[in-house]
């Protein structure tokens, strides 16, 4: 199957796809400042450039979206055109955040994984939900949380 828009048009609209102030990342600062968290956005310094980073937790926050990094929900769907090109790109985007994520552990972080499923689309959670989960973990002691809890994270 051939792409449905020319290369300028494809171009433009890649673009046109942020890596920051996304409308689900904007939704959790959202959240966190309402409930009293003060953060620093996109710190460069630390491994992967977290989204929120609230120093005086040590706690570090991705606000990961379901495509690009390959969740296993409703929202991922590998594109039908350069499918073999897209496996490999969201491979090397995943592992590439895993090992920023298992790095940060490492030097004492705490990590938080928000997935743009919990909260837009059919399964999304309330707002009210996905805060409730953060604050409750915050005051236990594992070192990573991931919203919503994936099939896999027990094995972590």
């Amino acid at each position: 199957m051939t792409d449905v828009h020319s290369k300028p048009v494809r171009r433009k609209n890649m673009k046109a796809v942020r890596a920051k102030n996304t409308k689900p990342e904007l939704l959790v600062r959202k959240l966190l400042h309402g409930a009293g968290y003060r953060y620093r956005l996109h710190v460069k310094n630390l491994p992967g450039t977290p989204d929120i980073v609230l120093p005086k937790y040590k706690v570090v926050i991705f606000v990961h979206g379901c495509f690009w990094h390959m969740h296993d929900c409703a929202l991922f769907r590998l594109p039908a055109t350069r499918t073999d090109w897209w496996r490999q790109k969201l491979t090397e985007n995943r592992l590439r955040s895993e090992a920023a994520e298992d790095f940060l552990r490492e030097l004492g972080w705490r990590v938080v994984i928000v997935w743009e499923c919990s909260l837009k689309g059919q399964a999304k959670l309330e707002p009210g939900d996905v805060l409730d989960k953060f604050t409750s973990w915050l005051s236990g002691s594992t070192s990573f949380l991931e919203i919503p809890e994936s099939k896999f994270s027990s094995l972590i």
